[in-house]
């Protein structure tokens, strides 16, 4: 399916557009004395095959960027262009098909059904897209590889180390071929070395394939590993820089 049909011919698809732009995106939650300005007038583009990471305290407004990001929130005002295409045109299946099919999500908690191998796992996003039983099983298999886990297809989530569930999950994000993967704190419930072999497949897959990664992490040498860094502070973009630690790689 095109970006194209996803926004059912209201918008043409721009090619050599970003593929993630903000312009004076604002989210304000509440009203009156408890009203909130999570997110004020913030501008940010990110290119393909940019590897990003989020940063900033409690608070700063970074969480309400990425869910707006992912489709999962929208902005109370300024308009947020995925591929060229005006999301607040879409309407709430549409932001849901673009969901499916262009983004990956990884998130801290795994989210694996414990129960279900690795490859059901990954199957399940493939399920929902509609995939034949085929499709499912090559493409479950060819992510599970791209992460090193092809002979633990038919492990349990629970037969599983904690560093091998974020592989997996992992390889659920990247089962559709999405455009960009968000990653939500994906070393938080990870020790330190299983933390930093998560990062180097996370990187690799950035260099080898140019997988797009926007990382949110509070973790300086977790943000280290990204070629960029955006600093958010009060609802706002405090600094966007080259990170040092990558360039030097």
């Amino acid at each position: 399916m095109s970006l194209s049909r996803v926004a059912a011919g209201r918008n043409s698809v721009m090619t050599d557009a970003p593929l993630i732009r903000f312009e004076r995106v604002a989210k304000v939650y509440g009203k009156g004395e408890t009203e909130v300005h999570a997110l004020a007038g913030v501008d940010l583009t990110i290119n393909d095959g940019e590897f990003v990471a989020i940063m900033g305290p409690s608070g700063s407004g970074k969480s309400t960027a990425m869910n707006i990001l992912g489709c999962l929130d929208t902005p109370t005002s300024g308009r947020y262009f995925f591929r060229g295409i005006d999301v607040g045109t879409l309407t709430r299946s549409q932001r849901a098909l673009l969901r499916r099919n262009y983004i990956g999500f990884v998130f801290q908690g795994f989210n694996l059904l414990k129960r279900t191998t690795a490859r059901e796992n990954l199957e399940l996003p493939l399920i929902y897209r509609g995939d034949s039983v085929a499709v499912r099983r090559k493409q479950a298999l060819k992510a599970l590889d791209l992460v090193g886990l092809s002979d633990r297809a038919d492990h349990t989530s629970s037969e599983l180390s904690g560093g091998q569930q974020q592989r997996v999950a992992i390889a659920r994000a990247l089962v559709t071929e999405p455009a960009v993967i968000f990653a939500d704190e994906p070393t938080g419930n990870l020790d330190s070395a299983r933390s930093h072999e998560i990062m180097k497949l996370l990187t690799e897959l950035n260099r080898t394939r140019h997988m797009t990664i926007v990382l949110v992490t509070h973790e300086e040498d977790i943000a280290a590993y990204a070629q960029r860094q955006i600093r958010f502070r009060d609802g706002k973009i405090a600094s966007d820089a080259a990170t040092k630690t990558a360039a030097a790689q």
